[in-house]
């Protein structure tokens, strides 16, 4: 149950991955009930291009803090696949409830969604890194070189 007034984002690149996650027969049990809150999620989205996904959504292996609304407490996480996910280090499962949650959500909307302890709100605070905005960066730079080096020629 999202309380988000925008539609949620997903990247090409990360719809193709999660739907072959989806359709994998490895998922552990711990991770199958998420699988429909999922499917829902993605079947909502608007689907962009990488290089046009907002800088302030939250994809796959963006590093985000959350608050939450019922204690006031931040949380930095990442977002990443089941595999890659240890929550003692931060790294938080799109195949977790809150993993489900937080996908395609902005800095600034506010998320309700039921855990196994009952409704949680969080808050999107902000995106520490999210790599589509950091591969156009780095694009940004190689562009502004070969620029540079193209006046020297």
């Amino acid at each position: 149950m999202r309380e988000n007034r925008s539609p949620i984002y997903i990247t090409h690149e990360d719809m193709k991955k999660l739907k072959a996650l989806l359709s994998s027969a490895t998922i552990p049990e711990r991770d199958r009930e998420c699988i429909a809150e999922l499917e829902e999620e993605l079947d909502k989205a608007i689907i962009v291009d990488s290089k046009d996904i907002p800088r302030q959504v939250i994809t796959m292996n963006s590093k985000f803090c959350l608050r939450s609304l019922e204690d006031n407490k931040l949380h930095v996480l990442t977002l990443v696949y089941p595999h890659e996910a240890d929550i003692s280090k931060g790294n938080l499962s799109i195949l977790a409830p809150v993993g489900v949650a937080v996908i395609g959500y902005r800095v600034c909307d506010i998320i309700e969604w039921e855990v196994p302890k009952g409704a949680i709100r969080l808050r999107v605070e902000s995106i520490i890194y999210q790599p589509e905005a950091d591969l156009q960066k780095q694009k940004g730079s190689q562009k502004d070189v070969s620029d540079k080096e193209s006046l020297i020629a």
